[in-house]
């Protein structure tokens, strides 16, 4: 099986293209905004340097959010438009699981913990790659209480942008402050999925507002 994965959701435009799990392309690059000019360049780059045509795919993989408003609907448009194009079904990933996922090796709890502004954070928690709570959109003092109770018996490996709001919670953890999706990590989980229709993981309301108030 051959896998575009595509990843906008945080701080970089990101493609790689896998085959039966072999990284043929990797392309990341780091960028807050752009990504919708970027993106569609960045796949056909990832393409040939794969030695791969969009002919070839057998599956597409996007990361869903949480995460930039903008960022993830400019990927789930194009991972749904190049899916429609091309006939492929198209695989969705939380952004909290696709961080999490280069430490499901890890033993004990990973807590992902990434950046959501205005006092909150995005959290998730897994051991061994299996979720153990859902993604949510918390207030730091939730997010760090929910991890002081999930990390009473286990090893704790905080993972994302977040974590420094709640490292001091959890002296012994290990700490990796990443803000980066790879997307090698994003097709591997998609080619174990049943694909169904992507939607978009909205934990929050936007930052933006229409004039009176009104959100977008």
């Amino acid at each position: 099986m051959i896998t575009l994965a595509l990843d906008t959701c945080l701080s970089a435009c990101s493609a790689a293209v896998l085959r039966d799990g072999e990284v043929l392309s990797c392309q990341v690059e780091v960028m807050a905004r752009g990504h919708q000019e970027r993106l569609a360049d960045l796949v056909s780059e990832a393409l040939e340097d794969a030695g791969i045509s969009f002919g070839d795919l057998d599956r597409i993989a996007v990361t869903v959010g949480p995460g930039s408003f903008t960022g993830l609907r400019v990927g789930l448009a194009f991972a749904k438009g190049l899916g429609s194009a091309l006939g492929l079904p198209v695989v969705g990933i939380g952004t909290l699981e696709a961080v999490g996922a280069p430490f499901a090796g890890t033993p004990g709890l990973i807590a992902v913990v990434l950046e959501a502004r205005r006092g909150q954070v995005y959290f998730q928690a897994f051991e061994r790659g299996q979720p153990l709570t859902a993604p949510a959109g918390l207030d730091i003092d939730a997010a760090g209480a929910l991890l002081i109770e999930l990390s009473k018996t286990a090893v704790v490996t905080l993972v994302g942008s977040g974590t420094g709001h709640v490292s001091g919670l959890t002296p012994q953890a290990k700490v990796f402050p990443v803000d980066l999706v790879d997307p090698a990590f994003v097709a591997r989980l998609a080619a174990a999925r049943t694909p169904t229709p992507p939607r978009p993981l909205y934990l929050r309301a936007p930052d933006a507002k229409l004039p009176g108030g009104i959100d977008p």
